[in-house]
């Protein structure tokens, strides 16, 4: 394996206030989540670095995976907006994390009775989609690879949470077996883009993601159409994947697939976009990060590239060289050197 100069998701990046902390702390615990790390800017670094005018305190929990896939609290004295709220994923803005689980259908309960107590909760129950289930398939004879997945949108988190059966991959999807939900680290984050396709060229020719999944229209599973609310039925209505994953291993090994990648969707069709609730400063989930072994150079490089609102290197919360920028595609992104 070689070393790559970045990597693949390092933090989402949640937005919220002083009075959501404790709770939203206890939230992700459930999930496996704990704090180590915690920092602050003031205004005017916060102003140069996210483009927000008010201090910030910030917190960075792990799960099991340390590298990789983390979670960082941004504990906005004055937020901008209150971010995405129960929007569901098919709106252009739309950022989650998915996450492991070993019993979705527990999570799923908890959703259920939360709304039946009146608590702000989108939720899709488990939709079960196959995963290169093999020819001539019979029951009880064969593995029957598959997963159920289900999406659950709060006012301050947006997650898709998923059970593998008769499948496993030992570097992506790493359970905290000492949480409530026997949850993961992130093994993908979402996004929504309704740009032309070429504008995700800079997430591989700039950043040096590596494209695994280039364009492909959607099979359209009943479980997609479930989830992301697309209708098979609508002409207008087509969606297409292209995957990103960190360089530095063989995707083709699926023994060595980590978690940390990127899925982005690009809908067609007349969808409301929201990408100004999905930044930082926004209440929500509001940003990636990337890390990167020579920040200098990826300056440079972003620069000289079709992004906007490029930042100068300043430290950050945590003490790390950082830069901020918006990708052609309408997304913020902050890139960081641990």
């Amino acid at each position: 394996m070689t070393n790559p100069s970045i990597s693949g998701l390092y933090e989402i990046a949640i937005g919220i206030t002083a009075a959501d902390e404790s709770n939203v702390i206890n939230y992700w615990d459930k999930f496996g989540f704990t704090v180590n790390l915690s920092g602050n800017l003031d205004r005017e670094a916060a102003k140069k670095l996210y483009g927000v005018d008010s201090n910030v305190r910030s917190l960075r929990l792990q799960n099991k995976v340390t590298d990789r896939s983390l979670l960082r609290l941004m504990i906005w004295d004055n937020p901008v907006n209150e971010g995405l709220g129960l929007s569901p994923l098919k709106v252009v803005g739309s950022r989650w994390g998915t996450s492991l689980c070993l019993d979705v259908f527990n999570v799923a309960n908890h959703a259920e009775d939360g709304q039946a107590l009146g608590l702000p909760i989108y939720y899709v129950p488990p939709q079960r989609n196959l995963i290169n289930r093999p020819e001539n398939f019979t029951p009880f004879y064969q593995a029957n690879p598959c997963v159920h997945e289900m999406v659950l949108i709060q006012p301050l988190t947006r997650q898709v949470i998923f059970q593998r059966h008769d499948y496993h991959r030992p570097n992506s999807g790493i359970v905290n077996p000492d949480s409530y939900f026997k949850a993961s680290e992130f093994v993908h984050a979402g996004l929504i883009v309704d740009c032309e396709s070429e504008r995700l060229d800079f997430y591989d020719q700039v950043l040096g993601l590596v494209r695994t999944l280039d364009n492909v229209e959607s099979g359209y599973s009943l479980a997609s159409r479930n989830i992301l609310e697309v209708k098979k039925e609508n002409p207008d209505e087509r969606m297409f994947n292209t995957y990103f994953t960190a360089p530095g291993y063989d995707w083709k090994e699926k023994n060595q697939v980590h978690s940390g990648n990127f899925e982005v969707l690009r809908l067609e069709g007349n969808l409301e976009n929201k990408q100004t609730y999905s930044r930082p400063g926004c209440l929500g989930t509001s940003l990636y990060t990337l890390k990167v072994t020579d920040i200098d150079s990826y300056h440079q490089k972003v620069s000289n590239s079709e992004a906007t609102e490029v930042t100068e290197i300043i430290v950050n919360e945590f003490a790390e060289k950082s830069f901020s920028f918006v990708a052609p595609d309408g997304y913020f992104w902050t890139l960081l050197q641990s």
